[in-house]
């Protein structure tokens, strides 16, 4: 419980529908999006992380792609929402 609809893909149809939701007891985000191909995997890999961590996705976690129109659906830490409307 406690999940709240923050924004939809715009102008996408009835089922290819990327959605962002936020866990508003954490403030984690739930995100339904794209699952990121094997040659994106590979370059997130090739780009690196920090030193000495492992650029390995372990069997738990994915990489997703979240298409720049749904950037307006994340929340920001200051609190200052780029967009207020959900769905658009």
């Amino acid at each position: 419980m406690g999940l709240r609809f923050l924004g939809i893909m715009p102008n996408t149809g009835k089922d290819d529908s990327p959605t962002v939701w936020l866990k508003e007891e954490t403030g984690d985000l739930l995100i339904q999006s794209y699952k990121a191909t094997e040659e994106e995997i590979a370059e997130c890999k090739e780009a690196g992380s920090i030193p000495g961590h492992s650029t390995e996705v372990p069997p738990h976690e994915t990489v997703i792609r979240l298409p720049a129109a749904m950037l307006k659906f994340i929340p920001r830490p200051d609190g200052d929402d780029a967009d207020e409307a959900p769905g658009t």
